[in-house]
């Protein structure tokens, strides 16, 4: 993916090779086709061409073919290269400060620089992330999923796709049921407004207490009458309950329905507390309880048509093993549906409502081996669209103290962790003492923005395809790879254009510009091609990376060049622009993950 309104150093120095190469040895080769490299750290130069795929056509050897092509260069192109070396058949070319002065002038001149609008006919692409259970609040692991899943989309958005983002929430199952008899055997009328809790922490009180009354259960089983664990799980009277639920809301059964549609929306506003605070939305939610009955069908269909098979319990499964998996279950003994039933109704329904060019779930990967059956299952069924899912498997978020478990209550809550890095980023600020004057408002909000910043950053910033591990104090750090050194770094350049006062016009102007200056505006000049690049290999990361390679680059350049105190008037205007553009790009690559930059920090 390619941004064509802007031509980027590379893309002016490959078109003035083409013209070399056809001017001199009359060698047809599209711009787009000439590669170039950075020059190696050990030579001088800014890009380097590699001239033997030209020997045989040129006739020349390959220090002379590299003299040749600079020599043509330096002659026709003054303003773009200053001077050349050539180390065996390696040519070395020098850019000169005039190209970099009109490279911050087209930076300046692009309405959106780095991003594109989507066209109407752009390729769609549906994301799927969140998918929370309305059993228990969202978690620290929700959290990940939810930053990676929308940051996908506006990384996408910026590339000129159109983008639909999704969630399908499990509202039905047996984990739901067994908070719904929990409530109802110890609930007393509870309700979210009577507890003062959020619907979500409600429900998920429920889920673990239902957990505690089942531990006791089967441990009492096994030790009143001598079962095994599993013997006393399949006897549990508590479990049963619970399965018996499970089928009288699957048989629709008025007062479990009800009681279901209430607890659900309890949880749901709880859920859209959550997902305002930490900055996500969706275009379009599914819910389980409507695409589980599509699966059904499905899977009744396959039946009919002998793709699956029903076992003597009336249980029916798929038979992999000629694909090199396993058998999967697709409807339990009892008729009930399990998650992969879910997913085929769900697949189908999507792409019955939308004209989808590309499905991505984004969901950990412990679910792997899952989306490789459910890819098979589906192209099996005769979808076409099987095949080209695509699972977005990112990593576990792993804590200082070990692995999360939601049954037993230990889980780090979304809303917990965002109230606590949003106190932590005020304990910061108070230390550092950088936003004491502000009013008490403003400073809240620059708080919340720098708290929320460190925590999307921190999550963000490592390979989605890793686990890993999670400190909160580290990622409030104002020093070092974090969100809020790069929040700083912008508010710094905010104050400094404030202050900048009257300009002049740098443009076209003979300056002599430090390697500091060149090489800010080369990372500048990178930034589409990083958008791109993060589009193609689904990587946030490689944004957070980008983002804080240029902000070091950006305090090199102020520690070490004058800006407002700079005398030569067009130098200082060059300057500030250079800080501005800089500016821009910081905030729209922290808006591609979802986060804000304040003005004053």
């Amino acid at each position: 993916m390619t941004n064509r309104s802007y031509y980027t150093l590379e893309n002016h120095l490959q078109r003035a090779v083409s013209d070399a190469l056809k001017a001199l040895f009359d060698i047809d080769l599209s711009p787009e086709n000439v590669r170039l490299d950075p020059t190696r750290k050990d030579q001088d130069g800014d890009f380097t061409l590699v001239v033997f795929p030209f020997l045989k056509q040129a006739h020349m050897k390959p220090e002379e073919l590299g003299n040749a092509i600079g020599d043509y260069l330096t002659a026709h192109f003054p303003r773009m290269i200053q001077s050349y070396n050539v180390v065996k058949g390696f040519l070395n070319l020098s850019l000169t400060s005039a190209l970099y002065v009109d490279q911050l002038g087209e930076v300046a001149d692009q309405e959106r620089f780095g991003t594109c609008a989507a066209g109407e006919d752009a390729p769609l692409y549906m994301i799927e992330y969140s998918s929370p259970n309305t059993n228990k609040p969202l978690h620290l692991g929700h959290v990940r999923n939810n930053l990676l899943g929308y940051s996908l989309a506006q990384i996408l958005k910026a590339n000129g796709c159109r983008v639909i983002k999704t969630n399908i929430v499990n509202d039905r199952g047996i984990h739901i049921c067994k908070s719904m008899l929990a409530w109802l055997k110890w609930g007393d009328g509870v309700t979210p407004e009577s507890s003062g809790k959020k619907g979500d922490h409600l429900v998920g009180d429920f889920y673990v207490l239902f957990d505690k009354h089942y531990r006791a259960e089967v441990k009492e089983l096994m030790d009143s009458q001598g079962l095994s664990k599993e013997e006393a799980e399949a006897a549990s009277p508590l479990m049963k309950e619970a399965r018996q639920m499970l089928e009288k809301w699957e048989a629709g059964d008025e007062q479990v329905r009800s009681l279901w549609k209430k607890m659900n929306d309890w949880v749901y506003a709880g859920f859209d507390e959550t997902y305002k605070r930490l900055g996500v939305d969706f275009d379009k939610i599914y819910y389980e309880s409507d695409t589980y009955l599509e699966g059904k069908k499905e899977v009744l269909r396959g039946l009919d048509e002998g793709l699956f098979v029903r076992d003597e319990d009336r249980s029916v499964w798929a038979d992999l093993r000629e694909d090199g998996l396993d058998r999967k279950i697709l409807l339990r003994s009892d008729g009930t549906s399990v998650y992969m039933t879910q997913d085929i109704g769900t697949a189908k329904m999507r792409f019955a409502d939308y004209p989808i060019d590309r499905m991505v779930y984004v969901v950990g990967n412990e679910q792997e081996y899952h989306f490789q059956v459910l890819s098979i299952l589906l192209d099996k069924l005769g979808f076409p669209f099987g095949k080209e899912l695509v699972h977005f498997s990112y990593g576990m978020v792993e804590l200082p103290n070990g692995k999360m478990k939601s049954r037993e209550g230990t889980v780090v809550d979304a809303d917990d962790l965002m109230q606590a890095m949003h106190e932590e980023a005020h304990n910061v600020s108070e230390t550092q003492g950088q936003i004491k004057e502000l009013p008490e408002d403003e400073r809240n909000e620059v708080d919340e923005i720098v708290g929320m910043g460190a925590l999307k950053y921190f999550l963000l910033k490592v390979d989605p395809r890793k686990n890993m591990m999670f400190d909160p104090e580290e990622s409030i750090d104002f020093n070092g790879n974090t969100g809020p050194f790069i929040q700083y770094t912008y508010a710094r350049i905010c104050s400094l254009v404030s202050k900048a006062g009257d300009r002049v016009d740098w443009r076209g102007a003979a300056l002599e510009l430090e390697e500091k200056e060149k090489s800010l505006v080369q990372a500048i000049d990178r930034f589409p091609s990083v958008v791109s690049a993060a589009a193609d290999d689904l990587n946030p990361a490689a944004i957070c990376n980008y983002t804080f390679d240029l902000v070091k680059l950006y305090n090199q350049f102020y520690h070490d060049c004058p800006v407002l105190r700079e005398e030569n008037a067009q130098l200082r205007s060059f300057r500030i622009s250079l800080s501005e553009e800089t500016g821009k790009v910081i905030k729209t690559a922290m808006g591609l993950l979802g986060i804000d930059v304040p003005e004053r920090m």
